[in-house]
């Protein structure tokens, strides 16, 4: 799992918006409300909130294969089968 101290509010506005989630449809998946959700992306910096909630949300999206790269966002490769 991404380190939480890593992901901004940015990254994680950017990763959901790479997978065609808006904000309630999120909020809803990490059962957290969608209020806590926008004040996560808000973050200036480091994401901010309850470990648990922002734990809930990174886990989400990195089951969409979502990866938190420096300061970015990115969609984990498919293996090939045989690579």
């Amino acid at each position: 799992m991404s380190e939480i101290n890593q992901v901004t509010g940015k990254q994680l506005a950017a990763a959901r918006a790479l997978v065609g989630l808006g904000q309630v449809e999120l909020a809803k998946a990490a059962d957290i409300s969608a209020p806590t959700l926008r004040r996560m992306e808000a973050s200036k910096g480091a994401l901010e909130g309850m470990k648990n909630n922002v734990a809930a949300v990174l886990r989400v999206l990195e089951e969409m294969k979502v990866e938190f790269i420096d300061g970015g966002v990115r969609l984990r490769a498919a293996v090939k089968p045989g690579d």
